[in-house]
């Protein structure tokens, strides 16, 4: 993974790149850079991206991309647990009327086609679950359901890697998802303007090649407006603060038999209209 100070923000343009400091003087390094430049910015970068590319600006393969997280730096990340009631039960927990919400460490964000690692003296019941990712675009306070849409910057792809057996033998949620690598994010983030309907997103997962989750954003018991509201009363979402929206059903943990990752698995993770974020697993002794 390149380390912050190699991060170079880049918009996708179909299968290739074009790096933004080739158009923008001063450009931001991340996507956070950007985000909290403010709208002016966001509209300066998307004109003369529209230029540049009139041009003939000269473009970078995918080939040649070796990816960052797409999310990188974000002030706060929240998670959403048991989002989907298909996936509470096959869990065997029962859904409270408000959302299940914790944390997670920004050390537990990787990249796209990055390599997941862990110990099997740690844990040795790893799972994976495809997630919709919100990035709010504006600090966001008390905002009501109707409006919360306006905040969101762009939706990306999580892999909301979990331990279980970690999960269950401790009451929080924090530890078992915030392992080093244990959320991927990516590959991109896809601005808000190009997703008309967050609850009309097709997500599927797949473990060497492998279908293990299929299903929809409208299965959602909380939506990505209710989210947004409800995380933000009394409690100001940064600008960048990523948000992960929760998984449907088909976990490996409650499979029979059990589909638990495993070195050398390679984990596709797809949502419509973003893109499929890929996984390496590592597993050590």
């Amino acid at each position: 993974m390149l380390g912050q100070r190699d991060v170079r923000l880049a918009v996708s343009v179909g299968s290739e790149f074009l790096f933004v400091d080739e158009i923008v003087e001063d450009a931001p390094d991340t996507l956070q850079g950007l985000i909290v430049s403010g709208e002016p910015a966001v509209t300066s970068v998307r004109s003369r991206l529209a230029a540049a590319l009139a041009a003939g600006a000269s473009t970078t393969p995918q080939s040649e991309i070796e990816f960052a997280p797409a999310v990188i730096d974000a002030p706060t990340i929240l998670a959403v647990g048991l989002n989907y009631a298909s996936h509470a039960a096959e869990l065997g927990f029962e859904v409270d009327e408000n959302p299940t919400v914790f944390g997670l460490l920004p050390g537990s964000v990787s990249p796209h086609l990055g390599t997941t690692e862990w110990s099997r003296a740690i844990t040795d019941a790893v799972d994976y679950e495809v997630e919709l990712g919100v990035v709010i675009g504006r600090d966001a306070l008390n905002v009501a359901e109707a409006d919360a849409l306006d905040y969101v910057f762009g939706y990306t792809v999580v892999n909301d890697i979990t331990a279980r057996d970690v999960q269950n033998q401790e009451k929080q949620w924090l530890r078992c998802k915030s392992f080093d690598g244990f959320t991927p994010v990516g590959p991109v983030v896809v601005t808000s303007d190009e997703i008309s309907d967050p609850q009309n997103l097709a997500l599927l997962l797949t473990v060497n090649g492998g279908v293990l989750q299929s299903s929809v954003t409208g299965e959602m018991l909380h939506t990505v407006a209710q989210l947004i509201s409800h995380l933000s009363q009394g409690s100001t979402l940064k600008a960048g603060t990523l948000i992960s929206t929760g998984t449907p059903s088909g976990a490996g943990f409650t499979r029979t038999p059990q589909v638990l990752l495993a070195d050398g698995d390679v984990v596709e993770a797809t949502i419509e209209g973003i893109g499929t974020l890929v996984t390496y697993c590592r597993a050590t002794d």
